[in-house]
């Protein structure tokens, strides 16, 4: 067999289902950016390769995969995180004319340049600790020429990166001052203007919304899904977050990618995500930075069959976090999550939540040659240890 590029020595997790699926004695081989064989060594076809590289022992696993970020955007909340500390809550911030909205305002004032430079030490950071793949959101624009200048930047982020860059519009994340006190009018605007030109300018891949007591209803949510389907753009939505609002069975019967935070899902919302596939996307670092105590249902949705992925949610005022290894660990810590429902959670679930498990999420003939080499003994080590990272190499489309 032709390849041009094969990784020998290697133990494997291939996350080829089930469960980890490790080789202990396995190779790689790629040709023109894609996996041709991972496998075991015994039995593998003959290559004739233009270089071979001896893992010595090390740890293969799919490129890591952040299915769930706000990278891009501009300032910071440092300081809400004072008032935080001093016992004010997300909510009480929020409406106060912090949170998203303070966000905003920094955002509209970032030229596309400015989003990209200060994105970049973030998107790094993620990069190296072998993610892959990064999902990024707008909504901190609020408007159209934000909203699209901050999905140029993203990007722009993956022409400047060897990384796979998926975006989402995430238009209606909060109300603009503008249109303060007239929501209704403000999701009029995002599905009869925004929606349109993201399409039209092929800028996003999806399309998400907050819903929330302190964003959307289920009932404004509905109408953006409607709008971003009538276009042609996947969905997605934060969902029971701090309040039961019914999102996640709402997101389900539109077919969503995923539903993603769940603190507070329910029974009817699990059995609607089971029937229509959505997946369960988890976001410890959020859980953690605000200091929630309501967990996520983790066993309902094991029981129910729901996959579970996992994400930074990294975003300046409540999951300031570009680790995705951290985030395996708050996970396990906090929710209780097994090393493989970890280490699915960040391949070939987050793959999944974003919708392009062809292409990427695990090690198969056919996919992109999307690696992360570890010097560990045991997978485990990646999801134990923290501020520590074994990262060997990484390789992204077999470079």
């Amino acid at each position: 067999m032709q390849c041009d590029r094969l990784w020998t020595g290697a133990r494997l997790a291939t996350l080829s289902g089930p469960g980890l699926a490790v080789v202990e004695r396995g190779v790689v081989a790629a040709r023109d950016g894609r996996i041709v064989y991972a496998g075991p060594a015994d039995g593998a076809p003959g290559f004739q390769t233009r270089e071979t590289i001896d893992c010595e022992g090390r740890w293969i696993t799919p490129g890591l995969i952040d299915c769930h970020t706000h990278l891009v955007h501009g300032g910071d909340r440092a300081h809400e995180f004072e008032l935080r500390l001093a016992g004010a809550s997300y909510e009480e911030i929020a409406r106060a004319g912090g949170g998203i909205v303070s966000t905003m305002r920094a955002t509209r004032h970032a030229s596309e340049a400015e989003l990209v430079a200060s994105a970049l030490p973030r998107l790094d950071a993620l990069i190296a600790e072998g993610a892959s793949t990064v999902e990024i959101k707008s909504g901190y624009g609020l408007d159209l020429e934000t909203e699209l200048r901050m999905l140029r930047a993203a990007r722009r982020l993956g022409e400047i990166r060897p990384v796979r860059i998926v975006t989402t519009f995430l238009g209606a994340h909060a109300l603009p001052p503008e249109f303060e006190g007239r929501p209704d009018g403000y999701i009029d605007h995002v599905c009869r203007t925004m929606i349109p030109a993201v399409a039209a300018a092929g800028l996003a891949d999806a399309v998400d919304c907050f819903c929330e007591g302190i964003g959307f209803t289920p009932e404004q949510t509905g109408r953006v899904f409607a709008a971003a389907t009538a276009h042609g753009l996947r969905v997605k939505l934060h969902a029971e977050q701090l309040s039961n609002r019914g999102g996640a069975a709402l997101a389900a019967r539109h077919g969503a990618l995923s539903a993603d935070h769940l603190e507070y899902l329910d029974a009817e919302g699990i059995d609607a995500m089971a029937r229509a596939g959505t997946i369960a996307t988890l976001l410890p670092g959020a859980f953690y930075f605000v200091r929630e105590t309501k967990l996520p249902p983790v066993q309902a949705l094991r029981e129910a069959g729901v996959p579970i992925a996992l994400a930074t949610d990294c975003n300046p005022g409540t999951s300031p976090l570009t680790s995705l290894l951290l985030t395996m660990n708050m996970a396990a810590t906090l929710f209780r999550l097994t090393i493989e429902e970890c280490l699915t959670g960040v391949t070939r679930n987050a793959a999944r939540a974003l919708g392009i498990e062809a292409e990427t999420g695990s090690l198969e003939a056919g996919k992109s040659c999307d690696l992360a080499i570890w010097d560990i003994e045991r997978p485990a080590e990646l999801v134990y240890r923290m501020g520590f990272n074994p990262l060997h190499s990484r390789v992204w489309k077999d470079q």
